[in-house]
């Protein structure tokens, strides 16, 4: 229900999002690297669209909106697909992009919106010779479904397990304030925080803080046995740590060290965000240095894993199959590069 919501707030919202994406610098012919070889010949990488992207998603209708943005401000055809859950609200904001296609005076068949009908999906899958890229946004089951049977590349990321490491040198306001931010600024979104570890030697203190300001919100509290003599009023988890809630419930671990935290993570993680809180600046490179995923925040919250508040206007996705793009996808993740030489007539001979 949160996700299919449109409030006059969060309609302000998406539109805030398509003026940001307008704001933005162009990306498409831009030459990222020129280099001169020995033989003269100038070799420049440039920025091109990748194509026909094609979304396929559930509930969230704002996807519509900036993924049409997106595509179109990065030279691409978009085709979307969205949910019966949100069809009504898929349709209005199509109605909306398509008068602004018509406008602007361009193609207005460069988005395009499907029925809600699940058989066309997997058609849409076996379409490699027309559409580029798939991105799949929704629970893990479409996810999953998406990359089993598709023969187009798909850019995805299953879920979001989330850390939120607490180091003993960390500031224990600031270190409740990021955790709880983390898990309950939006438990619906896939960058909230699921489990937060927390040092040994910091455990006595903020245990008692942290749980009663969490359970004092609503948010349920599923911790290590370790754990349950600092608080009483937690539950003691089994095998969730793996769990992406998307919900008001978190997981709480007492580690022994930072690399405690790290091996939890890696083990349990899904490459999507971790979040250190620490006033050591080498201890915070170490993490960064160990911590493989494709968002790191120290001492800020996991929340902040969103392509609007990065810089990137919108996203179109989270990637965290680590090629081509990787973490909040904007109008750079939906090109690709391309050689340009430029010569004076050199033959390789």
């Amino acid at each position: 229900m949160d996700r299919l919501r449109l409030s006059e707030l969060q309609v302000e919202a998406i539109a805030v999002a398509i003026e940001n994406v307008a704001d933005l610098e162009p990306v498409v012919g831009t030459v990222t690297s020129s280099t001169t070889r020995p033989n003269g010949l100038v070799v420049d990488r440039v920025r091109i669209p990748l194509g026909v992207v094609a979304m396929i998603f559930e509930s969230r209708p704002n996807v519509v909106t900036d993924a049409s943005a997106l595509c179109i401000k990065s030279g691409n055809a978009v085709i979307l697909k969205g949910g019966s859950d949100a069809n009504h609200s898929n349709f209005a904001l199509f109605s909306c992009v398509k008068d602004g296609l018509k406008k602007s005076g361009l193609p207005t068949d460069a988005v395009q919106l499907l029925s809600s009908d699940r058989a066309i999906v997997k058609e849409l899958l076996l379409c490699d010779e027309d559409i580029d890229v798939v991105i799949p946004r929704g629970g893990e089951g479409l996810i999953r479904f998406v990359a089993e049977n598709s023969k187009i590349p798909v850019l995805k990321h299953y879920k979001g397990v989330c850390h939120t490491y607490i180091h003993e040198s960390a500031d224990l306001e600031r270190a409740i304030a990021v955790s709880v931010d983390g898990k309950l600024g939006r438990p619906s979104a896939c960058n909230s925080t699921e489990t937060i570890l927390i040092d040994k030697n910091v455990a006595q203190e903020i245990v008692p803080l942290l749980v009663d300001k969490l359970t004092s919100l609503g948010c349920e509290v599923r911790a290590d046995r370790n754990l349950t003599k600092f608080a009483d009023n937690v539950t003691v988890a089994k095998n969730e740590f793996g769990t992406e809630y998307l919900a008001p419930i978190v997981n709480m671990r007492i580690v022994d060290d930072i690399d405690h935290a790290i091996r939890h993570i890696h083990q349990f993680g899904s490459d999507h965000t971790e979040a250190i809180v620490t006033e050591s600046s080498e201890i915070a490179q170490y993490f960064v240095n160990r911590v493989g995923s494709s968002s790191v925040m120290i001492n800020a919250s996991t929340r902040f894993a969103d392509g609007g508040e990065l810089g990137l206007g919108a996203e179109i996705g989270i990637s965290t199959t680590r090629l081509h793009a990787y973490g909040p996808m904007g109008l750079e993740g939906l090109t690709t590069k391309r050689f340009v030489i430029h010569g004076t007539g050199q033959v390789r001979g």
